[in-house]
C-alpha cells in the first residue's frame, strides 16, 4: 500500500501561528520527534514566507541559520564553476535545510529554491544547538536524518556503477515514491502521484544521467506500464511492480 507522505495529511489547528495536531511525514525531521518536543521546536525562531521560485538559501553564503520547512516543497540545487546545475535533493514540510553549513561553519554548498509557496521558521544555529542539548530525542532525530541523507547519496554512487540507466532512473523514482508519494485518486492503493514536481532534467540529475538518456529511460518505463507522464508530473502505475523492477526494498530511504 502507498503511504500518503506529503505533509498535508490532516489539517491542524493554528495556535499563535504554530500548526499543531498535524501529521508530519515520518521521513522528515519533525516526523521523527516526540509530540512535546515537536511543539516546542515549532515555537523556536522566526516565521517567514517565500513565494514560488524564491531562493531561501544561496550557495556560497556564510549565514549560520537553518530553516525548518512548515509548508510547501523546496529543491536543493548545486552549481558548478562550469555553469552546470545539479538537483541534489527535494525537501518537504517537516524537513530541516541548511544544517550542514550551520554546523560546519562553512559556506553553503547548495541553493534552496521554493517549488511552491513555502512557509518556514528561521532558527539560528546557537538556538538549535541549545534545543538539541535539552532534547536528546531531537539530537537522535537529527542524527537519523543526516544518516538517511548520507545513505541516499551512497546509494546513488553505487547505482552509478552497479545498474544500467533504466534501472537507475527506476530506483530514483521508487525511492522518491517511498518518501513523498500521494495515492492517486483513481487508484486502488497501487497507483500514486510522485508528490513533487520535477522536470526531466532534474530527474536526470538525481539519477546521474544525461538528459537524453533520462528521456529514453522514462519513455521505456512508460512503455512498460510502470509510469504515466503528464506536464511536469509523474504517476506510478503500480508501486510494487516498480519496486521489484528497480530492486528497491520496501523501506524508507530518507
Amino acid at each position: 500500500m502507498v503511504r500518503r507522505l506529503n505533509g498535508e495529511l490532516r489539517r491542524g489547528v493554528r495556535s499563535s501561528g504554530v500548526l499543531v495536531n498535524h501529521v508530519w511525514p515520518p521521513s522528515t525531521f519533525l516526523g521523527r520527534l516526540r509530540n512535546t518536543t515537536r511543539e516546542e521546536l515549532l515555537g523556536q525562531g522566526t516565521p517567514i514566507a517565500y513565494p514560488t521560485h524564491r531562493a531561501l538559501l544561496q550557495q556560497g553564503d556564510d549565514s549560520r541559520h537553518v530553516l525548518l520547512i512548515t509548508r510547501g516543497v523546496v529543491k536543493v540545487v548545486a552549481s558548478a564553476e562550469s555553469g552546470y546545475d545539479m538537483l541534489l535533493a527535494v525537501r518537504i514540510a517537516g524537513d530541516l535545510v541548511g544544517e550542514m553549513a550551520a554546523f560546519e561553519e562553512r559556506p553553503r554548498s547548495g541553493t534552496v529554491i521554493a517549488c511552491s509557496d513555502v512557509t518556514a521558521r528561521i532558527i539560528q544555529v546557537q538556538a538549535l544547538e541549545t534545543f538539541l542539548t535539552r532534547h536528546p530525542d531531537a539530537m537522535r532525530a537529527i542524527l537519523q536524518m543526516l544518516c538517511a541523507r548520507l545513505r541516499w547519496a551512497n546509494r546513488r554512487r553505487v547505482d552509478f556503477q552497479a545498474y544500467d540507466s533504466l534501472t537507475r532512473l527506476a530506483r530514483v523514482l521508487a525511492e522518491l515514491c517511498q518518501a513523498y508519494a500521494q495515492p492517486a485518486p483513481d487508484g486502488d492503493g497501487r497507483r500514486c502521484d510522485l508528490g513533487v514536481t520535477l522536470t526531466q532534467k532534474e530527474l536526470a540529475s538525481l539519477a546521474g544521467l544525461k538528459l537524453n538518456t533520462a528521456e529514453k529511460s522514462l519513455a521505456a518505463l512508460t512503455a512498460q506500464g510502470l509510469v504515466e507522464r503528464s506536464y511536469r508530473n509523474i504517476t506510478i502505475c503500480d508501486v510494487p511492480k516498480l519496486m521489484e523492477f528497480a530492486k528497491v526494498v520496501a523501506d524508507n530511504p530518507y
